[in-house]
């Protein structure tokens, strides 16, 4: 997914539930055919551990021959996540790669010094109605890795953890926790998971970890006996035992977090970084858009059209 620098979440306060370091409300927008809602990066909150972006797309009812059509763009510094709790769509990228991504499996596609994706919805899926739900994170990479060569991973639903047990399910897409270990290759420790909980069933969060956070998909969950609805990011305060219950209807959470990095990051449109210098460098390349011998290539099969930096014409 592609970068919207005016679509910025609000942080009201969180009342006097010490527990909780910042309440993120994502703030929505309509991108001409689906919805999403952005929790990170937010005005309190750059980053949970890795995490730097966060945005829930959708929900949203495409109609026959309707479908996500986001064209090449780039990446450096970051790796994406894509995770989909309904519908799929294509994504191909310039180290070849021609993936569906269906509900319950992971895309991991780290961009390092540089790569250009794009997601559509596929020809196939175009050809009846069809709905999309799904979450797409950004993980800043640590400074060594920066500039490491891109690559890809992708893990089905089938390969990834589940803990069971008590009234919850969660599945492990990322990292370390609850004594288990994703097979996805990360470059911290952090954890990121997706956890369906029956009315009131109790989910500790993994205290192995220095930033923790949820995000709450839908239902409700109460934390020091105050209820937060869907739709509503908490980032909670270093080494506290925190366990979340489910509310009256149950509620689905994604929850994230690790290790923090060693200094701040820098965000610009979709590149991320630990200097200006990196960031001002790769806009320059895809600026020049030499696709054939700069630094970034389009996906093969999908290199007709691109996104161009924000106030540069392109196709």
């Amino acid at each position: 997914m592609s970068w919207m620098p005016d679509l910025e979440p609000k942080c009201p306060s969180a009342g006097s539930l010490n527990d909780i370091e910042t309440l993120i409300v994502p703030r929505a927008r309509d991108l001409g055919g689906f919805e999403v809602r952005r929790a990170l990066p937010a005005p309190k909150r750059q980053m949970v551990g890795p995490f730097i972006f966060f945005d829930q797309m959708g929900p949203v009812e495409f109609l026959q021959d309707e479908g996500i059509d986001v064209r090449p763009h780039p990446h450096i510094g970051l790796a994406t996540v894509t995770y989909l709790y309904q519908g799929e769509f294509q994504h191909r990228d310039s180290l070849g790669t021609n993936q569906m991504i269906r509900p319950g499996a992971v895309n991991w596609m780290v961009a390092g010094n540089g790569v250009t994706h794009s997601e559509r919805t596929s020809a196939i899926t175009r050809q009846s109605k069809h709905s999309v739900l799904g979450i797409q994170t950004w993980v800043a990479l640590p400074e060594a890795y920066e500039d490491q060569p891109a690559s890809f991973e992708h893990h089905g639903e089938d390969s990834l953890p589940v803990l069971e047990g008590e009234g919850k399910e969660v599945r492990l897409i990322l990292g370390t926790a609850w004594g288990e270990r994703a097979p996805v290759q990360t470059f911290s420790e952090m954890f990121y998971a997706d956890a369906i909980l029956q009315p009131g069933a109790k989910l500790p969060l993994p205290d192995n970890h220095e930033d923790r956070g949820i995000y709450v998909m839908s239902g409700s969950v109460i934390i020091a006996g105050e209820t937060f609805e869907a739709g509503r990011m908490m980032v909670f305060r270093p080494g506290d035992p925190i366990t979340v219950v489910a509310g009256e209807s149950g509620t689905r959470l994604m929850l994230l977090g690790g290790e923090t990095l060693n200094g701040p990051r820098y965000i610009s449109w979709n590149f991320v970084a630990s200097s200006r210098e990196k960031l001002e460098a790769a806009k320059q390349a895809w600026v020049e858009a030499d696709f054939e011998h700069g630094r970034f290539r389009l996906p093969p099969g999908d290199d007709s059209e691109f996104i161009p930096f924000p106030g540069q014409h392109g196709k």
